[in-house]
């Protein structure tokens, strides 16, 4: 094989840099295959907290738009803005919702944005699913972010 393609499979088949915290780098792009990658990445038990996640945002809002775009995960409803995304920080998976000042109960961790609000999930929290599940169906209606 020459050593061009020989580089370029080396690369394609190469695990994403994890930056700060173990977030993943992602390249910007749109769609589900993206948000798989970043999720595929994700270090140790972030893993699977980005695939449930994933799991309820798809199952809470049919027709969820999905992209990357600065090494995050970003949600959105079929007309509108963003509604939600995800990263990777040292201790947990921070979750962010754009409007979440506007939902009932208010998501638990202020943001210096006024609108955003945030829930951390570490290592041994169990989600609580169906509150997650009103926020994100939430979320959808209000009108998103334009990014």
């Amino acid at each position: 094989m020459p050593a061009k393609k020989a580089a370029k499979k080396a690369t394609k088949n190469a695990k994403p840099k994890l930056l700060s915290g173990g977030n993943p780098q992602i390249a910007k792009a749109d769609g589900d295959a993206p948000v798989q990658a970043y999720i595929d990445a994700m270090p140790g038990w972030k893993q699977d907290v980005g695939r449930e996640l994933d799991a309820l945002i798809t199952a809470a809002v049919p027709g969820v738009r999905k992209a990357v775009k600065w090494n995050t995960p970003f949600y959105g409803a079929k007309e509108g803005g963003w509604f939600l995304g995800f990263h990777c920080v040292t201790k947990y998976v921070k979750v962010a919702f754009f409007k979440g000042a506007a939902l009932e109960p208010m998501p638990p961790v202020e943001s210096k944005q006024k609108d955003v609000r945030y829930l951390h999930v570490h290592e041994h929290d169990k989600l609580d699913r169906a509150q997650l599940k009103k926020w994100i169906k939430q979320a959808a209606a209000q009108p998103g972010w334009m990014a």
